[in-house]
């Protein structure tokens, strides 16, 4: 063999090693330390802009250098990938009777596209849904799954969720696969299990019928595991310290506490259902510490407890909301999760769809809720109609998507790209990572997923383009965000 032969086949081989490393080094991100992708200096910016065609669209390439020491008069998000908090359980929103309504309403087409914008990879990947154990005030009237004054429960049927709901919820969790976080609330008791004998405005449950309530979320839970329908859990109720016009029920917390340890809790227990997680509080975050303290001081109830979920409605007030008290009850219970369960910018007027403020408003709450312990956010309905219903209590409101049922046509508000810059690129399982933001007017999170890339999702709400450093680690790139965005940067 000549010379020049070996010189050839040697250069050969040497390429096919080299293009092995590369491909090895490029597609098995699982096996790359975070350190390590760091190094890759690759980054991809996607954004959300007011006023513009900007929709959670890839808008640059970043690369990383060394970290200079920032300066007081810079800009800056500092994350630090050694230290990680909670895990991401996930993002979704709620198929009510109402959105279910509205959906049989659209073309298959339409259909189709809903469910692809909210549960596809070509969406925004939802996968929690949340629904009522029978009605809530979102949806055509009250009704129950049993006959008035049935104590035995005897008459329990979810055929009326089967017509439009249930088909609805299937379509959606066809999409989401293994991910799937499904959970039910009841929004009040059938009226003869209550105080003042009528679903709405308030009333409590009247003792004689606590066992009879807890055999009710068993059979709910029973019969739509039935129809292929895994639950994940349940919370106690929705909304417990709230009279409403529409069906509501009052807990104190101690008659929460008690229904929980001496009731609901040993009655998944005996009939198997153990691992279903139960969620306490289910309402705002004002008075949820003591909510908190009462359940999960006493060990018996905490047992049965998977964690605490809240909404959002204290700022009916007008005052902050109350972020730290999320921080309080995670310090204070660092073994329970906290869930938002709820929230839906109110007040609906068709003349307002794309009011950039209500975008806003979701992306403070889910930057705060996360960066105090929060592992998953549930908005309320997935869709509405052209009115903000349908509603039996005209309690309208605003949705991410509402559909014009005059036309057949779907309206996409900035809330649905905002809470996307979230759920799209953040993986069931990541975990959160240290950020903080060297400006009040940056707001910051981030978390790493399972494959080790991360996510930092940086939102302005001011009139001014803001310039900024993304420091991690010991790396920095440099980046501007316009005024009224939301970015997710990947890397």
């Amino acid at each position: 063999m000549n010379t020049k032969y070996l010189s050839i086949t040697f250069l050969l081989l040497a390429f096919i090693a080299c293009t092995k490393t590369v491909e090895k080094e490029t597609t098995v991100k699982e096996q790359i330390p975070i350190s390590k992708a760091i190094e890759l200096n690759k980054a991809e910016v996607y954004t959300t802009t007011k006023n513009t065609d900007l929709k959670l669209s890839f808008t640059n390439n970043l690369t990383f250098n060394k970290v200079v020491q920032p300066l007081e008069t810079e800009v800056a998000v500092f994350v630090n990938p050694n230290k990680t908090f909670q895990t991401f359980l996930g993002i979704g929103g709620a198929i009510t009777d109402a959105s279910a309504e509205v959906f049989s309403k659209l073309s298959k087409n339409k259909q189709e596209e809903l469910l692809k914008a909210y549960y596809s990879e070509d969406g925004i990947n939802y996968n929690i849904i949340r629904t009522s154990i029978h009605s809530s005030d979102f949806g055509l009237g009250s009704h129950t799954y049993i006959e008035e004054g049935d104590k035995e429960l005897k008459t329990f049927s979810i055929e009326k969720d089967k017509v439009k709901r249930i088909p609805m919820i299937k379509r959606a969790q066809a999409l989401i696969n293994d991910d799937l976080v499904f959970y039910a609330s009841p929004w009040s008791p059938p009226a003869f299990m209550k105080t003042n004998k009528n679903m709405l405005q308030g009333g409590k449950l009247l003792s004689q019928y606590n066992q009879t309530w807890a055999n009710y979320f068993v059979k709910f839970i029973e019969a739509y595991e039935a129809e292929g329908i895994p639950v994940w859990g349940v919370t106690i109720q929705n909304e417990p310290m709230a009279v409403q016009r529409w069906e509501s029920c009052i807990y104190t917390a101690e008659e929460e506490r008690d229904f929980l340890k001496k009731y609901l809790g040993p009655t998944f227990e005996k009939e198997g259902l153990g691992d279903k997680n139960i969620v306490v509080w289910d309402h705002n975050r004002d008075l949820i510490s003591h909510r908190a303290n009462t359940i999960f001081e006493d060990p018996e109830a905490m047992k049965y407890a998977w964690g605490i979920g809240f909404h959002w409605y204290e700022t009916w007030t007008g005052g902050a909301p109350k972020y730290d008290n999320l921080k309080n009850i995670k310090e204070s219970f660092p073994s329970m999760n906290l869930l938002f369960t709820e929230g839906c910018q109110e007040a609906f007027d068709p003349a307002q769809y794309q009011r950039w403020s209500n975008a806003e408003r979701y992306g403070n709450s889910m930057i705060n809720d996360f960066n105090n312990g929060t592992v998953g956010w549930t908005d309320w309905n997935i869709l509405l109609d052209e009115k903000g219903g349908p509603n039996h209590v005209s309690n309208f409101c605003f949705a991410p998507i509402h559909a014009d049922t005059q036309n057949g046509e779907l309206i996409y508000t900035p809330t649905y790209y905002y809470i996307g810059h979230f759920s799209k690129f953040i993986k069931p399982g990541a975990v959160r990572v240290s950020t903080t933001s060297s400006r009040s007017t940056l707001e910051s999170t981030t978390f790493r997923n399972p494959d080790n890339s991360m996510v930092t999702v940086a939102m302005n709400k001011t009139d001014n383009t803001i310039v900024y450093k993304l420091l991690v680690g010991d790396k920095e790139t440099s980046l501007e965000i316009a005024p009224h965005s939301m970015q997710s940067i990947i890397y």
